[in-house]
């Protein structure tokens, strides 16, 4: 599951909000010219992306493992047809295009989620996004991004507990639907406890957040992204 790590890259340094700004422009840009050049120019910026901030290319992906299956249904689905000659090649180039920009996304956003903090995402959101309605997106980003991977763990762990108990000799559906329910007791309960934890902790709307600073290597990922929101209005 992708998620901070520390380290002291390009990307790690940057300011938050340059980063997110990257991350729309990249995503104008790969929806204004999702074509074969296009998409190429892009490979080469999310790559880069993701070398700036130490993550590899196949970790990533497999991160988004889950996603993936999603990503080729629609190319080959558009392929098919429903007589002779049953496939049509052609038909999945624009979906297989499409599909390959969100996979280009996906890599952005890995690079993002790896180099940036959570207080420090949600510090740039709330000074984005003025007023409560900032403060409302800033608290529910950085309690999804820490909680998702403590859910998931959950999930693993009832698989791994139906397992032990020689789990896997029962129906599919039902082995599906005893994880399922698992894993929504466990988030159930999560949930409670923080909604206590909050409220012990006189939980508010305007807690300290880290100071927010733009510096000098801000300067060129900045251009990047004024560079990508042009390409993408012409």
């Amino acid at each position: 599951m992708l998620s901070y790590v520390p380290g002291d890259s390009l990307a790690h340094r940057l300011d938050p909000r340059t980063k997110l700004f990257v991350q729309v422009a990249f995503v104008l840009a790969a929806f204004a010219h999702t074509t074969v050049p296009g998409l190429a120019v892009l490979t080469v910026v999310a790559l880069g992306c993701l070398a700036l901030a130490g993550g590899s290319v196949r970790r990533t992906l497999w991160s988004y493992r889950y996603f993936l299956p999603f990503l080729l249904a629609g190319p080959l689905l558009e392929a098919l047809t429903w007589g002779v000659p049953w496939v049509v090649l052609g038909d999945a180039v624009d979906p297989l295009l499409a599909s390959y920009r969100v996979l280009l996304v996906f890599l952005v956003s890995g690079a993002y989620v790896r180099s940036t903090p959570v207080r420090d995402s949600r510090a740039a959101i709330q000074r984005l996004v003025p007023g409560k309605p900032g403060r409302l997106l800033g608290v529910g980003l950085s309690l999804v991004f820490r909680f998702l991977p403590v859910l998931k763990r959950d999930l693993f762990a009832s698989r791994d507990a139906m397992r032990a108990r020689l789990g896997e000799e029962r129906p599919v559906h039902e082995r599906m639907r005893i994880v399922a329910t698992a894993g929504l007791n466990r988030a159930f309960g999560r949930a409670d406890r923080l909604s206590v934890a909050l409220r012990a902790r006189c939980f508010a709307w305007n807690p300290t957040l880290p100071d927010l600073r733009f510096s000098r290597a801000d300067a060129p990922a900045g251009t990047v992204g004024l560079l990508l929101v042009v390409w993408a209005l012409v």
